[in-house]
């Protein structure tokens, strides 16, 4: 999963990607560069940490992300942003957009004031102009073929093209209109910004750390089914990042924060994008596998290997919480706990399972 980082210069988006990869930044907080970061981390979760704890095998593998910082979202630009800069954003799953709500000496807002909400209104103009002018070159070249040969493919995709124009000139994001599947399929291969989920992350000021949820509150109007807003002061949860984890405990229990800004994020993460977790565990290995939720078992099994779902016979399913209490899957097994489920099995959010096939 590839996951894009933008904001306004200032806003803290570099503060934000190095605290996610827990690497201190070089300079200041603030800091700029003019090219694209790159970073992958491992997804914490618990769950896997206790099943490594009680099968002790030689290896604990996590499910990872992949951030990208992208620079270029500048107000001050003359010439707009750069084609790198959507070319950056066109290939990630999900946006998330860093807003700055304090002020600051060192690093003044590139508008001149702190209005959170005119900076979102200013990422989003971009996002959707974006589309704007994909859709209207895609539609004069589809009018162009359809003159000179009558295609019904053509004639659909340029149906649902002009749908989305008729969306982006009304201002409405893409995520935002209904699209029925044989539309969604050509929708995908656009790539089009305003189409993908977002997340807004508010930075506060550490005096507004704990008037976070009003501070959430103030943008419900954002919120949406793939759209959600996090507040967070990236000042400190860099300073969090850079503790072990008996000092982060003490330091988070002072702040009344529940936990660290990476696993708020990846959380929100993968609600958005729908994303469950499973588990393989064995003496040989402890893994997390991140699927979209919905799949089914021979699918999921093809996340781990092609030759897992080609040969897909079943799967053996024990739930995360049965097979902790009952501390192994022999005894999930004696106590009818550990279930056969065939290719079809829905996969749920924290089942263990194990592939059976044949190839």
């Amino acid at each position: 999963m590839q996951t894009g980082i933008v904001g306004l210069p200032f806003s803290g988006k570099s503060t934000l990607f190095q605290t996610l990869l827990s690497n201190k930044p070089d300079s200041a907080e603030f800091k700029t560069k003019h090219l694209a970061e790159r970073g992958i981390i491992n997804v914490y979760d618990k769950r896997l940490d206790r099943l490594t704890a009680l099968f002790k095998p030689r290896s604990k593998v996590h499910a990872t992300i992949e951030y990208i910082r992208v620079p270029g979202l500048d107000p001050q630009n003359e010439n707009g942003m750069s084609p790198q800069f959507f070319a950056n954003l066109k290939t990630v799953d999900e946006i998330i957009l860093v807003i700055r709500d304090f002020e600051s000496e060192l690093y003044p807002h590139p508008l001149g004031k702190i209005d959170p909400r005119a900076d979102i209104e200013f990422a989003l103009s971009e996002f959707l102009l974006s589309d704007m002018l994909i859709v209207e070159k895609r539609i004069e070249r589809l009018e162009k073929q359809l003159k000179k040969i009558r295609n019904a493919t053509d004639e659909r995709e340029l149906q649902m093209i002009l749908k989305c124009q008729r969306a982006l000139e009304d201002g409405k994001a893409l995520r935002a209109v209904s699209f029925n599947d044989e539309e969604q399929k050509l929708l995908k291969g656009y790539q089009f910004l305003s189409s993908k989920p977002l997340l807004i992350v508010i930075n506060i000021a550490e005096s507004q750390i704990a008037d976070s949820k009003k501070v959430i509150e103030k943008y419900n109007d954002y919120q949406a089914e793939t759209v959600s807003v996090l507040a967070l002061c990236l000042k400190i949860e860099s300073e969090i990042a850079e503790l072990d984890e008996a000092d982060q405990e003490i330091f988070l229990a002072e702040l009344g924060i529940s936990e660290p800004a990476l696993h708020r994020l990846v959380k929100k993460s993968y609600d958005l994008l729908g994303l469950i977790s499973f588990f393989t565990v064995g003496e040989d290995e402890c893994r997390s596998w991140t699927i979209r939720r919905g799949m089914n078992a021979q699918k999921a099994a093809g996340v781990i290997h092609s030759d897992l779902e080609r040969g897909f016979i079943r799967a053996d399913v024990v739930t995360y919480k049965d097979l902790l209490e009952q501390a192994s899957l022999t005894a999930c097994r004696v106590k009818g706990l550990l279930r056969l489920e065939g290719k079809e099995y829905v996969v749920r959010d924290g089942d263990v399972m194990e592939i059976r096939f044949n190839v």
